[in-house]
């Protein structure tokens, strides 16, 4: 299929259209605007026939989220940091009540309101839990346009297989940039109550009660709720043995490993190439899903016997480091650059920090 040139933002709102999505709840937050925009067009198109509507808050579009996922339907919403914030209750209700669901984060400068810029300081809030209680959201993290469109057409697979919300935090850069996207065919979605039997699907007196669906992540008897936050540790235990992805770039026989996300990983990338043009070389290991994080491939990596020492390299004060040091747990050297204020690490300050650990400082 022919690739057409498409910004970011409208790349993924097409790519979950065309992945079941029928439903958007969403409200206006830069720089992810451009998606409910291009939802609120796009939904009402004959070949979508779709529902789009723009809540009155981001608290609101959540909980419509929740309604919506709650019959089966495949729905979305979007937003951008603080907005991202103002959901975790209703992200936190998701999860506890096993809705599949998918929430996109186009993350900008914060702590608070921050600025528009974009930013990598949601990592936190994403992996370790924005909310209450004992969860997880599948997380992904896309370091391309294409990446996150090839990501969307599956998403919802994945949050149906193991009814669980999915999680998409791409910084500002990825929804705003354009780049030539090959767009995959339409899926055809039915919601169909055999496949999902927990959904509230229509009950009449005289069907089976067995089979009425109820929506709920409230449990009063603690032995219940024990027995349901067991359940919910068994699926992510399938997660994460199943759903682990990342890349690996140049890095076999390495003297210095990078840790990178997102556009920062793209990045790190032409950084490498000067690196191996001056004789030093440098791989990239980039987690995909960063929840469930690949601590396991990461230590794989890193303790190759060429190995020197770990840069990592996030556009926030070092939050994805955490988990780097723990899968590498002190076998190795661990160093840490990177920016706040949504000012992007440069080719140049990436190879001029890896010049330095190679001269011991």
């Amino acid at each position: 299929m022919a690739k057409t040139l498409m910004k970011g933002s409208e790349a993924i709102a097409e790519a979950a259209i065309r992945a079941g999505a029928r439903y958007f709840f969403g409200y206006p937050i830069t720089p992810q605007t451009e998606i409910p925009e291009y939802m609120s067009a796009r939904m009402f198109d004959p070949d979508v026939n779709g529902c789009f509507l723009q809540a009155e808050s981001e608290v609101a579009a959540i909980n419509m989220i929740y309604g919506a996922a709650g019959t089966g339907a495949r729905a979305i919403t979007s937003s951008s940091s603080p907005g991202i914030s103002l959901k975790q209750e209703g992200i936190s209700y998701c999860a506890g009540a096993m809705l599949p669901c998918v929430i996109l984060n186009v993350m900008r400068g914060g702590p608070g309101l921050g600025n528009i810029q974009a930013s990598q300081g949601d990592y936190f809030q994403a992996v370790k839990g924005g909310g209450n209680g004992d969860y997880h959201l599948l997380t992904y993290a896309p370091s391309s346009v294409q990446e996150a469109v090839d990501i969307m057409m599956f998403a919802y697979d994945k949050a149906e297989q193991y009814r669980i919300p999915v999680l998409f935090i791409a910084d500002g850069i990825i929804a705003q940039m354009m780049e030539p996207v090959e767009m995959p065919e339409m899926v055809e979605f039915k919601i169909d109550p055999e496949k999902k039997p927990w959904a509230c699907t229509g009950w009449k007196p005289g069907d089976d009660p067995a089979k009425r669906g109820i929506i709920n992540s409230i449990y009063i008897d603690t032995e219940s709720l024990a027995v349901h936050n067991d359940e919910l540790q068994a699926m992510y235990k399938e997660v994460v043995e199943n759903e682990q992805q990342w890349e690996e770039f140049n890095c076999e026989n390495a003297d210095y490993i990078i840790t990178a996300f997102g556009t920062v990983a793209r990045i790190a990338k032409s950084a490498i190439t000067e690196l191996k043009a001056q004789g030093i070389n440098v791989g990239l290991l980039r987690p995909i899903t960063v929840w469930p994080f690949p601590y396991d491939a990461v230590s794989k990596v890193v303790n190759q016997p060429s190995v020197k020492a770990v840069l990592d390299v996030e556009l926030n004060e070092g939050q994805m480091l955490e988990d780097v040091k723990l899968a590498i747990n002190g076998t190795k050297k661990v160093d840490f650059f990177g920016h706040c204020g949504s000012q992007m690490p440069t080719t140049a300050e990436i190879v001029t920090k890896i010049l330095s650990m190679k001269e011991g400082k």
